[in-house]
């Protein structure tokens, strides 16, 4: 019985045994795999992360790239918008000839002109002269002979500068307009209160929603007129006692070249003589040569044109006065400023013309040079200073 007991229990030993084993065997192969799975996580979690930082690494390059483009674009948005408005305005022209050529040409060969083809084409002119004749009031009878005088009214502001009168106004009120670009009026009661020492303190400040460029701006019946700065050649209508913007208007064929070669500062030149409103600006296609505008302000649109023979070369200012155009001249040092270049937009001038009229008593430059109708004298800013030139006539 004992012996029997004793095999029994040698039996549960060894079958206790092997279960043990086998135990042992399933812990090992489960551990093994766990391993093996953490091994294969880590290799992926290890690929994962470096493809983040690849990805990491293109797209910053990218974005610098991206940016450096946008950049680029940019700076370069103005010339690109200066450049496709003069090839429009090129192409407008070219339309317009071809149209003229179309109308006046046969396709096979050239058609011969007719005499009275020729006389309406004449007749047709003298009726243009006609029409400008009663747009521009051709009642103005004198021509510029000298300029007797000059006053140092002020030295104030830098070297690029324009200050004026309203000739359209019955008021005194002096008008400072500081730098070829900024946005903001002074507006003096009286000319003895701009002359005072501390005239800035004194004047009403009148801000621009949009900057001027240049000097060429006027101020005439209320309105500053002015090319506005960023733009090819959009002239603003600025409603001064409103203080708001009341009209705008695109000068075709201006502000690709400076008006004058040594006011480079200045693309368009905007004047006011006895017959209202001008705007004065030089062309490539006219060989820099002063090209002349008049402008209806209440419409703010082009009455007619002219291609002056007055050269942009060593010019440094204008001014209209009785339909005229007088260009002022220099040397690019800076010296004694002359009047060497006169044209009638009637063509009734040439016998009166007295070109190589000197500025007097003066050495230097002129950043502005605008005439007033009203006062018959020449507002002038030259190296920082507010002159007045009082100018001779003679009758035609």
């Amino acid at each position: 019985m004992a012996a029997l007991q004793v095999h029994l229990l040698l039996i549960a030993s060894l079958v206790s045994s092997r279960a043990a084993g086998q135990y042992l065997m399933q812990d090992a192969a489960l551990l093994s795999y766990i391993d093996q799975r953490f091994l294969s996580l880590e290799k992926r979690l290890e690929k994962c992360n470096q493809d983040v930082l690849e990805y990491v690494e293109e797209f910053r390059e990218f974005s610098s790239r991206v940016l450096s483009q946008l950049a680029g674009l940019s700076s370069g948005k103005a010339e690109v918008q200066r450049e496709v408005e003069g090839l429009l305005m090129r192409v407008e022209h070219a339309q317009r000839d071809i149209d003229y050529f179309g109308s006046a040409t046969d396709s096979n060969a050239c058609v011969e002109v007719h005499e009275d083809l020729l006389e309406q084409q004449l007749l047709e002119e003298e009726e243009e002269k006609k029409r400008l004749k009663l747009m521009l009031n051709a009642s103005c009878d004198h021509v510029l002979a000298g300029i007797r005088s000059l006053k140092v009214v002020k030295k104030t502001g830098g070297k690029h500068g324009s200050w004026m009168k309203d000739p359209g106004k019955k008021h005194a009120k002096i008008y400072l307009l500081s730098g070829s670009v900024n946005n903001v009026i002074l507006e003096f009661a009286n000319i003895m209160a701009f002359m005072e020492n501390n005239q800035t303190l004194k004047a009403r400040r009148v801000p621009l929603p949009l900057p001027w460029e240049g000097t060429g701006h006027v101020i005439y019946q209320g309105f500053l007129f002015y090319h506005r700065h960023g733009s090819l050649n959009e002239i603003i209508k600025f409603n001064i006692q409103r203080r708001k913007v009341a009209g705008q208007m695109l000068l075709p064929g201006a502000g690709r070249i400076p008006a004058y070669q040594l006011s480079a500062q200045t693309k368009i030149d905007l004047a006011v003589d006895e017959q209202g409103l001008w705007a004065l600006h030089a062309e490539p296609e006219t060989g820099g040569n002063i090209v002349i505008t008049k402008i209806n302000p209440l419409a703010m649109a082009v009455e007619h044109s002219w291609d002056t023979p007055c050269s942009s070369r060593d010019a440094e200012a204008a001014f209209m006065a009785c339909n005229t155009l007088h260009v002022v001249y220099n040397s690019p040092s800076g010296g004694s400023s002359r009047i060497q270049c006169v044209y009638d937009v009637l063509g009734a001038l040439s016998a009166y013309v007295k070109p190589g009229l000197h500025l007097p008593k003066r050495q230097g430059s002129h950043s502005t040079v605008h005439y007033n109708p009203k006062e018959k004298q020449l507002f002038a800013w030259g190296d920082g200073s507010q002159i007045i030139y009082k100018l001779h006539t003679e009758q035609k």
